[in-house]
């Protein structure tokens, strides 16, 4: 997409610069592979693809999907006045970041409060064990892999990080 702004006499050069620092970029929100390990030493990343998806031994909790699922809407409306915002002279990097942010808690707050199928007994029986305050819920034991959600911000279509 080409941007071009007619009147810069009227302050348009700032926002000339911050539409073509957005343009192209996109927020990746989730995890990153190698960025974290579980006590055992599994990597976060797929930690946290077994229980979205699912695995042979373990039913799907699609904890990703249903934050935005969930939240379309405010997702929506939270975007449409932080763009907003840029146009009326906040800073477009700054923008990207509030934007991670917003749907990182999402997810964390989808990994606490979500509704999953329950853990098979044995599991309960290990989280129980761990965690003397007896409450054990689906997604969590150590807290490592809800800390772990993160963004990134990046050139469209560019897979790395």
């Amino acid at each position: 997409m080409e941007i071009h702004i007619s009147d810069t006499a009227q302050g348009g050069e700032w926002l000339e610069r911050a539409l073509k620092e957005l343009d192209g970029m996109e927020v990746c929100v989730g995890f990153q592979h190698g960025e974290a390990k579980e006590e055992n030493g599994a990597d976060v990343c797929d930690v946290a693809m077994f229980n979205e998806f699912g695995t042979e031994h373990m039913p799907s909790r699609p904890f990703l999907r249903k934050s935005i699922d969930e939240n379309e809407s405010r997702i929506q409306e939270f975007v449409d006045e932080t763009m907003g915002a840029v146009l009326q002279g906040y800073p477009a990097g700054q923008a990207l970041k509030e934007i991670g942010l917003f749907q990182k808690d999402l997810i964390q707050e989808k990994i606490t409060e979500g509704s999953f199928k329950e853990n098979a007994e044995s599991t309960r029986k290990r989280k129980r064990r761990r965690h003397k305050d007896g409450e054990v819920k689906p997604l969590i034991d150590t807290g490592t892999m809800r800390a772990s959600v993160g963004y990134v911000i990046r050139k469209k279509g560019n897979g790395s990080t």
